[in-house]
C-alpha cells in the first residue's frame, strides 16, 4: 500500500473511532472472544467495555511491527493508566477477562450463557440499561459534558458544562419531581 493512500486510510480510520467516541450516547463494547489489534483499539472508543468468561483483549500491533494508528494507545492511557498501557502495548499482553477487571480494562464480567438463561447481549443491554434509562436529552447532555472534560482543557471543558447545563435547566426533564 503506497504512503499516501495509508496515511488516507489512518486519518479515515482515526475520525472515524474518535466519532464514535462522541456519539451522543452511552456506548459499550461487548467483547466475546478475541479483540485483536484494532478490535481492541475499538473497544477504547467505547464508554465501556463488558467481557465474556472467553474474551480476550490484545493489542497485538508490536507483533506486526506497528503501533495502534487509530487512536486506541491514546485513549487506553486514561482507561487503565500509563504504566498498565505500556505493558499492554510494548508486551503485547493477552489480556484475560480476571487482568481486564483488574486493571480496568474491562467493567464488567458477564456470566456464563445457560441454555434458558440471558445471551451475552441481553445481559450487555441489562447493564447498560442503568446508564441509558431516563430523559434523552439529559443522557445526551450527560455525554457532552464527559466528552468536553475528556477532551478540552479545564477552563474550556468548564464553559462548555455550563452551556451544556444551561440546555436542560428549565426542560421537561429537569421539573419532572420524583
Amino acid at each position: 500500500m503506497a504512503i499516501s493512500v495509508l496515511g488516507r486510510y489512518l486519518v479515515k480510520s482515526s475520525r472515524c473511532s474518535r466519532t464514535w467516541c462522541r456519539l451522543p450516547l452511552v456506548s459499550v463494547a461487548l467483547v466475546e472472544g478475541r479483540a485483536l489489534g484494532g478490535g481492541a483499539e475499538l473497544t477504547t472508543a467505547c464508554d465501556f467495555r463488558l467481557v465474556t468468561r472467553d474474551s480476550r483483549i490484545q493489542f497485538v500491533h508490536k507483533h506486526m511491527g506497528l503501533v495502534p494508528g487509530w487512536g486506541g494507545a491514546a485513549r487506553l492511557v486514561p482507561i487503565v493508566g500509563g504504566r498498565h498501557a505500556l505493558r499492554l502495548l510494548a508486551g503485547a499482553l493477552n489480556v484475560d477477562p480476571e487482568a481486564a477487571l483488574q486493571i480496568g480494562l474491562a467493567d464488567g464480567l458477564l456470566e456464563e450463557e445457560e441454555e434458558e438463561g440471558p445471551s451475552a447481549l441481553q445481559q450487555a443491554q441489562a447493564w447498560l440499561s442503568s446508564y441509558t434509562q431516563g430523559p434523552a436529552e439529559v443522557i445526551r447532555a450527560t455525554k457532552r459534558v464527559v466528552v468536553s472534560g475528556r477532551e478540552l482543557p479545564l477552563t474550556e471543558a468548564l464553559q462548555a458544562e455550563k452551556e451544556v447545563f444551561g440546555t436542560v435547566w428549565g426542560g421537561a426533564a429537569n421539573l419532572i419531581i420524583e
